[in-house]
């Protein structure tokens, strides 16, 4: 029987039919399509003729093609729409996935080719040459130019983390099922009237009735740490969400003990000092001193802006007679209350008008007024679930960009979080290739999809991966590993950190229907608050990075954690935004070592973000188009400082990141 994951996708715009995927036929699709790659990279290892760029990266291009549809949507799947099929066969998937990576980066033959090629790029054009340039030190870091005996140990090492990567992800999206609060309206105080309707309808499932029942996920513990009246209950939120994966069944700090450590060794099989100085090698950063550096001069004005808020905050509960110390759950409440009082700024009202819909279609308009792309929604297009909408993406003249997928709604078969991701990227080697992306985000349900209420932050985190999928949707380049987001970690999250601008901004709430006092409260409420998001944000990057440096890499994680932010001096009453047991980016994602990234990243917004501010027009025409050209287009086909000094004309100015975080 013919395995319909190998075949070409027919749909409309050459999408795929979910409805005719099960569970079953992927690990036969893998292997099929393995089999295919494996006869492809014969081809060009047997290849008599000198190695040239086209019969050999060219080549290497051409090849996997059915494999990758297959993985694509394997992993779209098990982090979106993951039933029990899927969940039973992720880490074996994972397993062959991983032999087969080992079996090419460590193909003698093909590494000689690749070497001849990259002595000789100088001859290549540029794009070229950087295909190249990827293409060897991919090799390389995968340990083509080890003895046998090291690649051997290199090969079991892969196979392990990405066993331990699988584990430690089913476990954060089990634990944060199991993390259930089951309210008394009593108790319910200050908490939004949808959240408790969805809440009430939850325990009413439940035989609960007259209670409420919450799942505490990000966005559940992030409004009702903000919203709730009764203390106990915030402290019950707080020590429920933090305390995910700590012990018990779910107990990740066992699996991060053997991942860093197993790092740490493959690191040092490829000559590096540590695994931090492995990953951040390509990155803009270069070294880990000098992401450590940044995060080290962000810190410490951070951390006297936090204690500035801090005591804004004691203050207030002293005057309303709270008599106890400001504590991690009070935080977010008290400074709501402040906003309210201080700058006239009301979360919840702004919340009111903050449809998903509306958010949505506020992301398609910015895209039209910056880059003249139309968004058509396709109710032909087959999807993984009724929640999923598909959009052909086009531009004013008609003429198709690619698809987009929105899977906004929280549900048990995600992972937490939000991301994007490409079922398809863009290329030209042969023929245009349009992209097709996905957004996904775990927003709080409602009856109607369009008509679920969004807090700001979310409205931002729906642009911010919009942002991502427009750097996919308008790459422009010939070979498809430079397309897109295929970009340094640390350059990756800047295109998605700009576009949370056209959301924030106080003429695009209102734009919004958001009220002019509400929307210009925004700007003015941003100023306070911004030590707590720094140093909740640096806590994490801090241990990220460190974690990945200490020798020997520490076995009692909780202990490492605990000592580390001590020593930092982090408040108690502030912690890290992503605890380590949980910390699915590090552990489950590609960004160990590197969360420091998405503040990398933000100096390179904030720069230029001024760029468009200092117009006086938010989507001035002639800098639009300059950042698709420069940035947007480019994906990898050059090094991304290039790429920014095209645009800006400069390197970046690190103190516009101060003066954005109101910390200059």
């Amino acid at each position: 029987m013919t395995n319909l994951l190998l075949e070409e996708w027919t749909g409309p715009s050459g999408t795929p039919d979910f409805t005719a995927i099960r569970a079953d036929q992927f690990l036969p699709a893998i292997d099929a399509g393995i089999a295919l790659s494996r006869a492809e990279i014969a081809a060009i290892t047997d290849n008599p003729a000198e190695p040239d760029f086209d019969n050999t990266v060219a080549a290497l291009e051409r090849s996997g093609a059915a494999l990758a549809r297959v993985r694509r949507i394997f992993w779209m799947l098990a982090s979106a729409e993951a039933d029990a099929g899927i969940h039973a066969i992720e880490a074996e998937v994972s397993a062959r996935l991983t032999a087969w990576g080992t079996e090419v980066s460590q193909n003698e033959r093909l590494f000689d080719r690749i070497a001849a090629v990259w002595k000789a790029r100088d001859s290549l054009s540029p794009e070229q040459a950087r295909l190249v340039d990827n293409s060897y030190k991919g090799f390389v870091s995968g340990g083509a130019a080890l003895d046998a005996d090291a690649k051997r140990r290199l090969g079991e090492i892969s196979k392990r983390l990405s066993e331990l990567g699988v584990t430690f992800g089913q476990n954060v999206l089990n634990a944060t099922n199991a993390t259930e609060l089951v309210l008394s309206g009593t108790e319910a105080a200050g908490i939004p009237e949808d959240v408790r309707a969805l809440a009430a309808g939850a325990a009413h499932a439940r035989g609960l009735d007259g209670q409420l029942l919450f799942v505490v996920d990000r966005g559940t513990y992030e409004r009702l740490l903000t919203y709730a009246d009764d203390r106990s209950v915030r402290e019950r939120v707080w020590r429920a969400f933090t305390g995910r994966c700590q012990s018990g069944s779910f107990d990740n700090n066992p699996v991060i003990a053997e991942i860093v450590a197993l790092r740490d060794e493959k690191a040092r099989l490829l000559g590096y000092s540590s695994y931090a100085a492995f990953a951040i090698e390509d990155a803009m950063a270069k070294t880990p001193a000098a992401a450590a550096g940044l995060m080290d001069r962000v810190w410490r004005p951070g951390l006297v802006q936090a204690e500035r808020e801090a005591a804004a905050l004691q203050a207030m509960v002293e005057r309303d007679g709270g008599g106890f110390t400001l504590a991690a759950w009070d935080w977010r409440y008290f400074a709501d209350r402040v906003r309210r009082e201080r700058f006239s700024f009301d979360g919840a009202a702004i919340r009111s008008h903050l449809s998903l819909g509306k958010v949505r279609g506020a992301a398609f308009a910015a895209a039209e007024r910056l880059y003249g792309l139309v968004f058509t929604r396709r109710p032909d297009v087959s999807v993984y679930h009724p929640d999923v909408i598909a959009w052909s993406v086009d531009k004013a003249d008609g003429t198709p960009v690619g698809m987009i997928l929105t899977d906004y709604l929280a549900r048990p078969q995600k992972h937490g979080g939000a991301w994007m991701g490409s079922l398809r990227v863009q290329e030209k080697l042969d023929a245009p290739v349009r992209p097709i992306v996905y957004t996904v985000a775990n927003f709080t349900r409602a009856e109607l999809e369009e008509d679920a209420l969004l807090s700001l932050d979310e409205a931002r985190t729906l642009f911010h991966e919009f942002g991502h999928a427009l750097h996919a949707l308008l790459s422009d380049v010939t070979y498809p590993s430079l397309a897109g987001t295929a970009v340094a970690r640390d350059f990756v999250e800047f295109p998605s950190k700009l576009m949370e601008h056209w959301v924030a901004s106080p003429e695009a709430l209102r734009d919004l229907g958001v009220p002019a006092d509400l929307a210009d409260a925004v700007a003015r409420a941003d100023t306070f608050g911004q030590g707590f998001a720094t140093i909740e944000f640096l806590a994490s990057a801090i241990l990220d990075l460190k974690l990945h440096q200490t020798q020997p890499p520490p076995t009692d994680i909780a202990a490492f954690e605990r000592d580390s932010l001590a020593a930092l001096g982090t408040p108690d009453a502030i912690g890290m935004r992503h605890r380590l047991a949980v910390f699915t980016h590090v552990f489950d994602g590609g960004y160990a070592s590197a969360y420091y990234s998405y503040l990398w990243a933000e100096v390179l917004d904030a720069d230029v973000f001024e760029a468009f501010t200092a117009t006086g027009n938010l989507f001035d025409a002639e800098l639009a188009d300059r950042l698709r050209r420069e940035v947007l287009a480019q994906g990898d086909a050059r090094d991304p400082m290039e790429s920014f000094v095209a645009f800006r004309g400069r390197e970046p100015d690190e103190a516009a990141l101060l003066r954005a975080r109101s910390l200059a």
